[in-house]
């Protein structure tokens, strides 16, 4: 039985961490929202006040978090993992944050004899909770080999990409696939009804032929059926596509279609849309056709 942290436990971390009690391990939790913790003592976790707390008490430590800013103030803020943790550690950061940061973060962490892997994982919430993640990993070959097994408890399909913030710029990689897809679906729908045929059995058709995708699966169905509740929130592919806009200028690479779906997403953002499943980009394209599908 291994001693682990786990911080951070919303939609997505919340089962993540359930799954790592599951198999035995004894884990230590928090979030910044309490209620969560407390939750988790239910299944077998133990709440500890804050990360420093959580830090103290393992060598293994996992964060699930919302945005690069969140992860620095929690591994090096008041109270953070840095302040508790002991040489010899590993701090494995799921969340999708920055490239550029996390390497940076690394090396922070590295001046302590802490190593980190970056572990961003693609799967959304149905993925945490059936513990089916893709999962993409950064970091040193031998310590991706020694934390293998407990990224295993949490998912399916895990590919260790390279050296730290080699996971994130593949996450980044798999926000922009996604986002045009989901754009290409939104349009080819929006065209097909306006044009007057059933949306519902031109998706039933592109499932047939080279046109056949998961986002043209799961998500055509879901616009079809104006089902919008949150598997993945707007505001955070937005989020990550504005990790991607901001590496993508610093390399001096052009990200069209990636810049197009942001703006879809900031105008269902900017319509009350920003916790609506990223799905809901269609209702954009709906507005500038002036048609909504029914």
């Amino acid at each position: 039985m291994a001693h682990i942290g786990f911080i951070g436990l919303g939609v997505m971390g919340k089962p993540m961490a359930g799954h790592l009690i599951k198999a035995g391990n004894r884990v230590y939790v928090h979030d910044k929202v309490a209620e969560r913790a407390k939750a988790l003592e239910a299944e077998g976790g133990v709440a500890c006040a804050n990360a420093r707390d959580v830090a103290a008490k393992v060598e293994i430590i996992f964060l699930m978090l919302p945005d690069t800013p969140d992860v620095e103030e929690v591994l090096f803020g008041k109270d953070g993992v840095s302040e508790g943790i002991r040489p010899g550690s590993t701090v494995i950061d799921m969340s999708s944050i920055s490239p550029v940061a996390t390497r940076r973060f690394a090396e922070r962490l590295g001046a302590m004899h802490v190593e980190m892997l970056d572990a961003p994982v693609s799967g959304g919430q149905a993925g945490a909770e059936n513990a089916t993640l893709s999962i993409m990993v950064g970091g040193k070959d031998a310590v991706f080999a020694g934390m293998k097994q407990y990224l295993e408890l949490m998912g399916k399909n895990i590919v260790h990409i390279g050296g730290n913030g080699d996971g994130q710029v593949c996450k980044v990689a798999n926000q922009i696939v996604v986002a045009n897809a989901l754009a290409g679906v939104s349009e080819a729908l929006v065209f097909a009804s306006k044009a007057g045929a059933d949306p519902a059995k031109v998706r039933q058709a592109l499932l047939g032929g080279f046109a056949q995708s998961k986002i043209l699966e799961v998500h055509g169905e879901r616009m079809l059926r104006r089902n919008f509740t949150p598997g993945f929130r707007v505001c955070l592919h937005q989020k990550d596509l504005n990790i991607a806009l901001q590496t993508a200028q610093e390399l001096g690479v052009s990200l069209p279609g990636a810049a197009s779906a942001q703006e879809l997403l900031n105008a269902v953002c900017a319509d009350d849309g920003a916790d609506l499943d990223h799905s809901s980009i269609i209702m954009a394209l709906e507005r500038l056709a002036h048609h909504t599908m029914g």
